[in-house]
């Protein structure tokens, strides 16, 4: 029951998503003197809709998507003369910039208060200081059974212990290269082959303590996510590989700016790496293993935010949400039609256009020939639709398991 309702939830988080996308685009649009005719959630067949002033409101069937139907957003568009003093492309290019911009700000806007309120109410994970909790003996082999990932027994005092490292100790380097999380410290060590120097501060002093590392087989995420097992070093150290911060009203304005840009950061990667990402997805639709990192839909991200709700990983769910609503904004950055990117483009090429025909003394060209880009944009839709196709396929014949 609770997966349900996470599944409606998160459903509805995407919905409003978009719906505020929209409206971006219709309140920028109808401040700077636009005419918005129709603004719809979904698209289809006709569920209801109502006018409130100059503008339809409604809801269509399918949940793919909304639209704004501003009057002359493209001189190809058929206007009444009472429409013909506010079309759009008639506009100042930095009003028309505006109205492109304002539903993609709208995202951002969307995805920073939902950090920011995941902040406020859960706190943040963040790597955990390279702090030594425990000196152990070094198990020489990893079990991989039911995801559990534990470790054989041991015996002995461990590399770390025989070479005088104790608990308290702060590891601020290894060979050299500083380290400020405990997580970046076992990945230095599991990638040395032979003895390392360490740089300990124990109670103000520094030490530096040379340690002989045993190469033991170990589970190690993969460029893609999934657990490979490899051989490593390792020299008997346990450690936090996290810990929680806890933050106010005021702390998480600044935490939730900082948090926002890394995962705007990760959105941009995400969105190169979607065509090397194609071949995984087949793959997992063809029999193969699905990995963590593919690319999801809106079917497969709902029912991963159900998943959530249900074991009230609610941290989760928020921070899902925001991270698709982070995405959908750099998505329709693009500079490719039908994405608001591209009607960007085509207002900075008019306006550079335009420069150099008064550089060589000639009048400001017209408005751009959209049907000259039917073509490229035609292309884009139906390869965007293809891939579209094939996350959803993915999500249902071989969903990403996170739990």
């Amino acid at each position: 029951m609770v997966f349900a309702l996470g599944v409606v939830l998160f459903a509805l988080g995407i919905g409003v998503s978009i719906a505020l996308h929209e409206a971006g685009h219709m309140w920028t649009a109808k401040a700077l003197g636009m005419k918005v005719r129709r603004y719809y959630i979904g698209f289809g067949p006709k569920i209801f809709s109502f006018r409130r002033g100059e503008t339809e409101y409604g809801l269509k069937a399918l949940p793919l998507g909304g639209f704004c139907d501003i009057a002359g957003m493209t001189a190809l568009d058929e206007m009444t003369p009472e429409e013909e003093p506010h079309a759009m492309f008639k506009k100042a290019a930095w009003k028309r910039v505006v109205v492109m911009s304002g539903g993609i700000a709208m995202n951002f806007i969307l995805g920073f208060l939902l950090i920011y309120a995941l902040l406020l109410g859960w706190g943040r994970t963040e790597p955990a200081q390279p702090v030594v909790q425990e000196v152990t003996c070094v198990a020489p082999d990893q079990l991989g059974q039911d995801g559990n990932f534990e470790l054989t027994e041991c015996s002995g005092g461990g590399p770390a212990g025989d070479a005088g490292l104790k608990s308290g100790d702060r590891i601020t380097a290894v060979d050299g290269k500083s380290t400020s999380t405990f997580p970046e410290v076992a990945a230095a060590i599991r990638g040395v082959d032979g003895p390392i120097l360490l740089s300990v501060d124990r109670d103000g002093e520094a030490l530096s303590i040379t340690v002989v590392p045993e190469r033991v087989q170990r589970y190690v995420n993969s460029a893609s996510g999934v657990p490979v097992k490899q051989e490593v070093s390792a020299v008997g150290i346990g450690g936090p590989g996290s810990a929680l911060v806890e933050y106010n009203a005021f702390t998480a304005v600044p935490a939730a700016f900082d948090y926002t840009g890394q995962i705007m950061v990760d959105s941009v990667k995400a969105l190169a790496d979607i065509p090397s990402k194609v071949g995984a997805l087949w793959e997992s639709v063809t029999g193969g293993e699905r990995a963590q990192d593919t690319p999801i839909s809106v079917v497969g991200a709902s029912v991963i935010g159900g998943e959530a709700a249900d074991r009230a990983e609610w941290p989760m769910f928020v921070g899902l949400l925001a991270s698709i609503n982070f995405f959908l904004g750099v998505f329709n950055i693009l500079p490719l039609l039908p994405l608001d990117g591209g009607h960007i483009a085509v207002v900075f090429y008019e306006k550079i256009r335009d420069w150099f025909r008064a550089r060589r003394g000639l009048i400001p060209g017209g408005p751009v020939d959209y049907t000259r880009l039917l073509p490229i944009t035609y292309v884009f839709i139906v390869i965007g639709g293809a891939f579209m196709l094939l996350t959803l396929t993915a999500d249902i014949v071989n969903p990403i398991k996170i739990f």
